[in-house]
């Protein structure tokens, strides 16, 4: 007689889409809308940051410049297929490096659509002609567009220890010209100090005051706290059951919402991402077309748990 062979469990954790190490069903997340739509400028920036999750450099390609025509084509499929889209956002690398980030703006505030763009208000930011075309969306969409800037800690010290000697300053200086004309900011900083939420916020209110911009550092949208994303640590993995369990709403989680544009070097159209935070892992890839990518995501990597499931975070305003 026939014996039957028993099942395979995976090797280790987040290994397979399908199960976890323990062989339970792995838990999925269904596109319940398109509300926002990420796109990835590219990966170069003007500085190299410690732990960036993305590897952004000066030198770093690896993701190249997006053009305001590849977005207008996303923008166009996104209205054809009637997605309830309410946000764009463009991150890095350094946004304002690509010199079409203002007519990208612009394609998205053209129409009707929140624009958030994380920049860290430094020198690509401040040339002169990019002043100017911030000043002009500003002028004409002003209310339906955010700077998110790029401040890890309130401290100059602390700053500069993860992204280089006089960087706060510069940062700062940005966001002053920022303030003085009228732009609306928030500010995205990490919690690798071991500072409690309470002490970091009141780091970040005492430095809002002093410099007079307005921005809310009780807010968790105003000032986002981003956890460390620490490949090291041991996380759990997120089953069927989990859901009931935890008390949570697979709604909830980033991947139900969003996806990000990206285009990669040597590739000749962009891809789309189930996710901002994993560019580089192949399975997080879902398609060309926003089409492709409404298919389910199988939550397969520690960041899924740590940061989305667990820790609550949006990369959104």
């Amino acid at each position: 007689m026939n014996q039957m062979t028993p099942p395979t469990l995976p090797r280790g954790k987040f290994e397979d889409p399908a199960l976890t190490a323990k062989g339970e069903d792995r838990a999925t997340v269904a596109l319940a809308g398109l509300h926002t739509l990420w796109f990835n400028t590219g990966t170069l920036c003007n500085i190299t940051c410690q732990n960036c999750y993305i590897e952004s450099s000066p030198t770093n390609d690896a993701l190249v410049y997006l053009t305001a025509g590849e977005v207008g084509r996303y923008l166009d499929e996104a209205e054809a297929l009637n997605a309830p889209l309410e946000e764009i956002g463009f991150t890095g690398g350094e946004p304002f490096m690509n010199p079409d980030m203002i007519a990208m703006a612009e394609a998205a505030l053209s129409r009707g659509l929140r624009v958030l763009i994380l920049t860290n208000a430094m020198l690509p930011m401040q040339r002169k002609s990019v002043r100017a075309g911030l000043l002009e969306l500003n002028k004409r969409y002003g209310a339906h567009m955010t700077l998110r800037i790029s401040l890890d800690h309130h401290r100059a010290d602390e700053h500069d220890a993860m992204r280089g000697k006089g960087s706060y300053a510069v940062s700062l200086q940005g966001m002053r010209w920022l303030r003085d004309n009228g732009f609306t900011m928030s500010v995205a900083a990490r919690t690798i100090w071991g500072e409690s939420d309470a002490e970091a916020r009141a780091g970040f209110a005492r430095l809002f005051a002093d410099e007079r911009f307005a921005i809310n550092a009780a807010s968790p949208g105003a000032l986002v706290l981003f956890p460390e994303m620490d490949e090291r640590v041991d996380v759990p993995e997120i089953t069927t059951a989990c859901w009931s369990i935890l008390g949570k709403n697979p709604n909830d989680v980033m991947c139900a919402s969003a996806r990000m544009v990206v285009k990669r070097k040597g590739a000749d159209t962009p891809a789309v991402l189930a996710c901002t935070l994993l560019p580089y892992d192949p399975q997080f890839e879902l398609g060309e077309t926003l089409a492709a990518a409404s298919r389910p995501v199988a939550l397969n990597h520690r960041h899924c748990a740590k940061f989305c499931v667990l820790g609550g975070a949006s990369c959104s305003g």
